[in-house]
């Protein structure tokens, strides 16, 4: 080998051995037995360029933020790697490199302290967020609670406190304590409040169902009594409204139960009514008649052959008795209009003649006073029998006449 074989940083002597120029002499840095001098110069500036590589990388990792201590850590042991380097090329500048960026590692360690204090600032807001709704929940009145709600609430806020606590920045201790504290303090009163509530539910329920199936033995003891148990019943339904919840899943057992008693007693009276309404089929048919008759006074403008008309067909329509219980408002009703048309024709008639009113009512008022002595019997006789539908049926009728003997008064 020969001096010529050099570069501006190194150079192999004729024995082999490979120089680093380091200010104004040279420094050797060993020998590469076996190669030409421009392999070995190669080989110590590959490791020279291995150097400058890892200060580009810690250059690049404090210029996105690097913990601090670590970038000044690494700085020292590359600065201990380059002294003394066993390689060819600008030595000088790389540890000049180190050195600025020793320098920017004060100005990047007070940049990441203040980082950090804010940082723990808004990480101590977020924790202090999810203790404050906690309480929040923990305030509520525990009757008036949600609980469904309420529980899935408390575990969203417990998996954001763990969460937080994962990845957010490490609280002091004293603070994360206090507010770990708070937490746990309001989920006590959370979990207490909850389990008072559904014991007190469960005691609830326990009383309403024992009421309830008293009402349902009660209403199954009626069910042989057939339709004279249906008022005892329709008392007992209102003690089982009153009777509160028993839990969805036995109210719904205990009312299926209660009401088939009802069913069996009120199908009683769907018999009887169904036999009723068959033998009273014929009177309604009777009655139907008669208003085939009666409706055309609602167009008659002679008031006596109104009168004449409407007692008698009254008359037959007392005859005739008793229709359907379904149908003795509609026929009733139809009647009533009739009546109402008449009697408004014998009023505008006696307003415009009022001194020959007794003389030409005494006629009317004697056959009305009749026909409301007869229906008054009857009114008796139903009331006797306890037969509704018959009593509010007569009871119509009488206040239907003695409005027309008002009328002539």
């Amino acid at each position: 080998m020969s001096d010529s074989q050099q570069q501006p940083w190194g150079r192999v002597a004729e024995d082999g051995t490979v120089y680093v120029r380091e200010g104004d002499g040279e420094r050797a840095v060993g020998e590469f037995p076996g190669a030409t001098a421009e392999e070995a110069l190669a080989y110590y500036e590959r490791k020279f360029a291995d150097l400058a590589g890892q200060v580009s990388i810690l250059e690049q990792r404090a210029r996105r933020g690097a913990p601090a201590a670590d970038v000044a850590k690494s700085v020292a042991s590359l600065k201990a790697s380059i002294v003394g380097a066993s390689a060819v090329g600008d030595l000088a500048s790389l540890e000049a490199r180190l050195d600025k960026l020793g320098g920017a590692v004060d100005e990047l360690t007070e940049q990441q302290s203040a980082e950090a204090k804010a940082a723990l600032a808004d990480a101590l807001v977020v924790r202090e967020q999810i203790v404050i709704e906690v309480e929040a929940l923990a305030a509520e009145d525990p009757a008036k609670t949600q609980w469904k709600r309420t529980s899935a609430h408390l575990d969203e806020l417990f998996a954001r406190w763990q969460q937080h606590q994962k990845e957010g920045p490490r609280l002091p201790k004293n603070e994360a304590n206090e507010l770990w504290k708070r937490f746990r303090a309001a989920r006590s009163v959370i979990e207490r409040n909850r389990k008072a509530f559904f014991a007190e539910l469960d005691s609830q329920h326990r009383d309403a169902r024992t009421a309830k199936t008293a009402l349902i033995e009660r209403a199954e003891a009626l069910v042989p009594r057939g339709i004279d148990g249906i008022p005892q019943y329709r008392e007992l339904l209102d003690e089982w409204k009153r009777a509160g919840r028993a839990g969805k899943r036995d109210d719904d057992a205990l009312w299926a139960r209660f009401k088939a008693a009802g069913d069996q007693i009120y199908a009683a009276k769907a018999e009887q009514d169904a036999v009723e309404n068959e033998e009273y089929s014929a009177n309604l048919d009777a009655k139907l008649a008669l208003l085939a008759e009666a409706e055309p006074l609602l167009n008659e403008t002679d008031r006596d052959i109104a009168k004449a008309k409407l007692l008698d067909i009254q008359r037959r329509w007392d005859e005739i008795g008793r229709v359907p219980r379904e149908q003795v408002r509609p026929v009733e009703d139809r009647l009533r209009r009739v009546e109402t048309a008449v009697r408004k024709l014998d009023e505008e008639h006696w307003r415009a003649n009022n001194p020959e009113k007794q003389a030409r009512s005494a006629g009317l008022a004697a056959q009305l006073t009749e026909a409301i002595e007869r229906l008054e019997a009857e009114l008796a006789e139903a009331q006797a029998s306890g037969d509704k539908a018959a009593i509010a049926e007569a009871q119509e009728a009488i206040d239907a006449r003695k409005a027309w003997l008002n009328a002539l008064r």
